[in-house]
């Protein structure tokens, strides 16, 4: 309801501004000048409004560095291949940014230099080959550059090293949950097909219950990853098209259904040692000192007052009504700790009903 009176105090807004628009123009009949062609004084006044939305831009630019230039998630990376990524993330802005700022001086200020005047006449020319070619081949050797080092970068991540024996374990996403599913002491996942889905059973990951390595698989709804040891995710979308999200592992892949895709990493940070990072102290500080506002609020929804940080999977597609419930909690710790939770759990035959 909030939301639908927004939009129509919005619309009615812009109604009033095109009625005061078209009111000022009638005003306008019987003045000296009711000329539709720029002057020099219209042309003026435009040259200075760039000029003006030149230093807004660069204002802008400036309290958004001030404020928020820290980049708080650029420095909590939580994989091997994390600092890589955001290293040609940081790249990539550098860039940007030093583009951005020379072009719009450029835009702007030559909209003012060059502003229409009586008796000026603009230098033009039919072409230039030399500009032609400069503007052509330094955007060209960048983003190769950038190109290149992306995909390698790319390769570095998805090229699994079967020496390092990888722990295997699949992500099952349906509309709004995920459910993980580790591969046990074979290290091998048991077969599976939505075809063999059997609610009265609780077999909801439709997993063959007559192959041999699914005997052991263990099926939780929080993933645990033990610190140093790296993992390949394979991820299976029992309906729609989702996206299994990491962000502090720097991680993301689309689930799709009908078919298996992957994404492998190390994990190098415990829950426990990124819960003592600065940048993350403050976001929890932050957090509480909102929800204590909305104390009524959430105690009423039945949820817990006091926010503690977890790593998460998240979907990154919208993928229906539920969407922006759908995660998971994800805890890495020591491997002692790891061990320790792993002998709690119930393999998969045991927790059939």
């Amino acid at each position: 309801m909030t939301a639908l009176l927004t939009i129509i105090i919005v619309l009615f807004a812009a109604i009033a501004i095109w009625q005061m628009v078209k009111i000022f123009d009638l005003a306008q009949v019987g003045t000296t000048n009711n000329s539709q062609v720029a002057d020099d004084h219209d042309n003026k006044i435009n040259g200075y409004l760039m000029i003006g939305f030149l230093i807004f831009i660069y204002v802008i630019t400036i309290l958004s560095f001030w404020y928020l230039g820290d980049l708080p998630l650029m420095s909590n990376s939580a994989s091997e291949h994390g600092d890589e990524l955001d290293n040609l993330m940081i790249i990539s802005m550098v860039i940007i940014f030093i583009v951005q700022t020379l072009t719009q001086f450029i835009l702007h200020y030559f909209a003012y230099k060059y502003r229409g005047e009586k008796g000026k006449k603009a230098l033009f020319y039919a072409d230039n080959n030399t500009l032609e070619f400069i503007w052509t081949i330094i955007p060209v050797i960048v983003l190769a550059g950038l190109i290149i080092y992306g995909l390698f970068t790319w390769n570095d991540i998805m090229n699994i090293d079967e020496d390092e024996d990888p722990m295997v374990i699949e992500l099952y996403a349906q509309q709004f949950n995920w459910t993980a599913r580790y591969s046990g002491n074979d290290n091998v996942l048991g077969k599976a097909n939505v075809r063999l889905i059997d609610i009265d059973r609780a077999n909801v990951l439709g997993i063959d219950e007559d192959d041999p390595n699914a005997k052991d698989d263990v099926i939780v709804k929080e993933l645990h990853l033990p610190v140093g040891q790296p993992v390949v995710f394979k991820m299976r979308s029992q309906d729609v098209l989702h996206s299994a999200f990491m962000p502090h592992f720097r991680a993301q892949m689309n689930t799709v259904p009908g078919m298996v895709t992957q994404f492998a990493f190390t994990p190098t940070v415990t829950t426990a040692e990124m819960r003592e990072n600065p940048d993350i102290i403050e976001k929890v500080q932050n957090i509480n000192a909102l929800r204590k506002e909305r104390k009524a609020e959430i105690e009423e929804a039945g949820q817990e007052l006091v926010y503690e940080f977890d790593y998460l999977l998240l979907c990154n597609k919208i993928c229906g009504t539920s969407h922006y419930n759908m995660q998971m909690k994800i805890i890495v710790e020591t491997q002692e700790e790891y061990d320790a939770w792993m002998k709690e759990q119930t393999t998969f035959p045991n927790s059939l009903n």
